[in-house]
């Protein structure tokens, strides 16, 4: 996340936002921020409206404060409703409160302001781990998967039955009763979860079809989705009147509210039931919206960030490619207002000046004091990075360890792994950074494997996991097997064992070892695949 593109930071001293490890940038205006640093301390800085940023009066700051309150707590997220109140989650997953409190949005049993952070105590030991707001009601996730909510329920954005403000955290019940849920979020007047079944169940106001219900009735309990037995979704996400779900294979569904094109339809015309949109724009691998307002924006698996709706008071019907490097940096440019869709990490070590010309430094021939030669084409890279960045090449088993004394050759012949793979490899030497597709990701994970790069794997393993296709999932399957890559085998197979019919008539599967086949088979049928 950069910084220089949020104004409320913009006077701040470069010592200072050079601490900083986490940010929530809320408010009207987008006039209020929060901030976690590297010292676990938490400052704020803004207006300052109905004490929301906890400092226990109510003056305005434009230098940052300390929240003493929430110091040294661990702090893991910040979520924020429109009067605003703020609620936070500890390491320990206790959950914290304050701001305003008109309609018992804070959980603390009364309607009176809440000056500074305080313990929801009402929670017991329940430990927290995802918080949700809407304008003036909250939900929050529990370990286990139980939600609660309580705050303004004039909708039935609670999920109670009725209508009354609930001053304390209350259990939804209904159809969630068994369900573990590993996802929430909220519109202003709206409440969504996604099950660990990849279904999602909405309440509450749905005058625009935001709850995806395929009616406009609101709902005082928990409905699910139109979506259900469609796609198997991994992340939900509300605007002000809209919402957008993405699905294990990379699809994005929208529905509700469209004044400003938020849905990406290429309409204004309000949706009642999910729609798939942006097939033509490939796979994506993330989704971000806010109840703060009607901008929508998504990350393709090649990296690329599009937004659609409300930007800059320009109404993009189509979901539009844009030069950011991240999704947040759409919020702060073009939504109205510019506030975070959820707190956002701030990485420093890629903005100073020696970074950028290391990176540059990469296939230099000018600057380069070694060669590699993979395959008749040449890649020029410099021995001391080599050696500072990767063990293998500090000589530990590495069969080019000769290469590296004061007397070796400048020249290295590489055979056994492709041009491709290789340029990769030392570049991620240079960058931190792999850009593959998934199925040369397969062959760059075998280097990792042979050279001993457990960062460089975990990077394949993720365009994997973003890449999975119906196409692919067998072969990207037996990869993770032949690497021993247990996390990334165990995905591939929950991606077939949702997507079954699909992955064993794909010319992959068809492909597979016979034995591997078998026991793929076999395991898919202990799993219930094959039930009638």
């Amino acid at each position: 996340m950069n910084l220089e593109r949020w104004p409320i930071f913009s006077l701040l001293d470069e010592d200072f936002t050079g601490t900083i490890k986490m940010v929530c940038v809320f408010g009207s205006n987008g006039n209020e921020a929060i901030v976690v640093d590297h010292d676990d301390d938490v400052y704020a800085i803004g207006s300052n409206s109905c004490c929301c940023l906890g400092f226990g009066y109510q003056t305005s700051t434009l230098s940052p404060r300390k929240v003493e309150a929430l110091c040294k707590k661990d702090i893991q997220t910040f979520a924020y409703g429109s009067g605003p109140h703020v609620l936070c989650i500890t390491g320990s997953g206790d959950l914290y409160s304050w701001g305003h409190n008109g309609y018992s949005q804070l959980g603390n049993g009364g309607t009176h302001q809440g000056l500074t952070p305080a313990p929801v105590t009402s929670l017991g030991n329940k430990k927290m781990v995802q918080i949700a707001c809407g304008s003036h009601h909250s939900l929050a996730r529990t370990e286990e998967g139980e939600v609660f909510a309580w705050g303004y329920n004039s909708c039935g954005q609670i999920g109670s039955g009725t209508t009354n403000n609930q001053v304390n955290p209350r259990k939804v019940g209904g159809v969630l009763n068994g369900l573990k849920i590993v996802d929430i979020a909220c519109g202003q007047t709206s409440s969504m979860a996604l099950s660990s079944q990849g279904d999602i169940y909405a309440w509450g106001y749905n005058g625009n079809g935001q709850l995806g219900i395929g009616n406009t009735t609101n709902q005082p309990t928990p409905r699910i989705s139109l979506l259900t037995g469609q796609a198997v979704v991994i992340k939900i996400t509300s605007g002000y009147a809209h919402s957008l779900a993405l699905t294990d294979s990379g699809e994005i569904y929208v529905w509700g509210a469209n004044s400003y094109g938020q849905l990406g339809t290429s309409t204004k015309c309000n949706t009642l039931t999910p729609v798939k949109i942006a097939e033509e724009h490939g796979r994506f691998v993330d989704i971000a919206a806010c109840h703060y307002n009607h901008i929508s924006a998504a990350v393709s698996h090649t990296g690329k960030v599009y937004m659609w709706g409300q930007c800059r008071n320009q109404s993009i019907q189509d979901p539009t490619e844009t030069k950011f490097p991240h999704v947040v940096d759409v919020f702060a440019c073009f939504a109205t207002p510019s506030v975070t869709p959820y707190p956002m990490s701030v990485e420093h070590s890629r903005l100073g000046s020696l970074n950028q010309s290391i990176e540059q430094a990469f296939d230099d021939k000018g600057t380069a004091d070694i060669t590699f030669n993979v395959n008749g084409v040449k890649i020029y890279a410099h021995k001391a990075i080599l050696k500072i960045r990767s063990q293998y090449f500090q000589g530990l088993g590495g069969m080019f360890r000769s290469p590296f004394a004061e007397s070796s050759q400048d020249e290295i012949e590489v055979s056994q792994f492709s041009y491709d793979v290789y340029r990769a490899f030392l570049e991620f030497l240079y960058t931190d950074q792999v850009s593959m597709e998934p199925e040369d990701a397969i062959h760059l994970m075998d280097l990792a494997n042979a050279y001993c790069e457990p960062k460089l794997k975990y990077l394949c393993e993720r365009i994997i996991k973003q890449g999975i296709t119906t196409c692919n999932a067998a072969m990207l399957y037996s990869a993770a097997l032949k690497f021993k890559a247990e996390e990334l085998e165990e995905f591939c197979f929950r991606f077939a064992l949702n997507h079954m019919t699909a992955v064993i008539q794909s010319e992959a599967f068809i492909k597979l070892d016979p034995e591997l086949m078998k026991d793929f088979i076999l395991k898919a049928s202990q799993q219930g695949a094959f039930k009638t």
